[in-house]
Formats: C-alpha cells, sequence, structure tokens
C-alpha cells in the first residue's frame, strides 16, 4: 500500500488523520493506542492480546517515519513501541465502528473502562473556623 499523502495529529480531538488522495481517515488516539501493533499489547498471537484500560485520554507526543511503510507512534503514556504499518492503519480507519464496536464489547466482558484508574488520596478535614 502506497504511503499517506497526508498526516495530521489534531491535538485537541486526539485524533490521527490520515489522506489516500481523497480517502480521508481520521482514527482516534485511544483506538491506535489499544489496537498498536506491538508484542506488549498483541502478544504474540490473539490469545495472548492484552486489553488496554483507561486510554480515554490518551495523546500523541510524536510521530516517526519508519522507512516507507510504517509509522512509529509514541503516546503520552509512555507507550512507544508499535510499527504502524499503512495497511493496518487504513484497515482502522475503514473500518472504525467495528473495531470501536470490538473494543468496548471487550471492556464490558472484563468489566473495566476507558477511564484511567485515579488514586484517591486521603481525606484530612480542615479545622472549622473559630474551631481550634
Amino acid at each position: 500500500m502506497q504511503s499517506p499523502t497526508e498526516i495530521t495529529y489534531h491535538k485537541i480531538a486526539h485524533t490521527l488523520e490520515l489522506a489516500w488522495g481523497e480517502t480521508r481517515l481520521n482514527i482516534p488516539s485511544e483506538l491506535l493506542r489499544v489496537y498498536s501493533p506491538s508484542a506488549e499489547v498483541r502478544g504474540h498471537s490473539s490469545e495472548e492480546r492484552k486489553l488496554q484500560t483507561g486510554k480515554k485520554h490518551v495523546g500523541i507526543k510524536s510521530i516517526e517515519p519508519v522507512g516507507n511503510y510504517a509509522i512509529r507512534i509514541v503516546f503520552d503514556d509512555g507507550h512507544d513501541t508499535g510499527i504502524f504499518a499503512w495497511e493496518f492503519l487504513h484497515d482502522l480507519g475503514s473500518d472504525l465502528d467495528r473495531y470501536w464496536q470490538d473494543y468496548l464489547a471487550d471492556l464490558k466482558t472484563a468489566n473495566a473502562s476507558r477511564l484511567p484508574a485515579v488514586a484517591v488520596g486521603q481525606w484530612q478535614p480542615t479545622s472549622s473556623p473559630g474551631e481550634k
């Protein structure tokens, strides 16, 4: 597959826009992260795939070319080992609805969330006015 004619990261929307001539595909950063083609995410077989949770707000820090066939995406959560081939990106962007539904179904089955885990700190009451 040919390389895209344009690659644009929309930082506020957290989407990667790729254009192949008249075809424009917008892929959310979250979906790119959870379907990263890295061994860390995919494993070495479909049975080893590790469900990624808490990635709703993940963004992209940088995009680096890999030859003429792919890009490496560095995410703001530190993940940077996936090599995203043009064919994979085109498939992901073209069949976005199916990938989203599969991801949401996997989260539901695992009773997991797209939202990041937030540590709850210890709350200490402050003294009331006039109390010492």
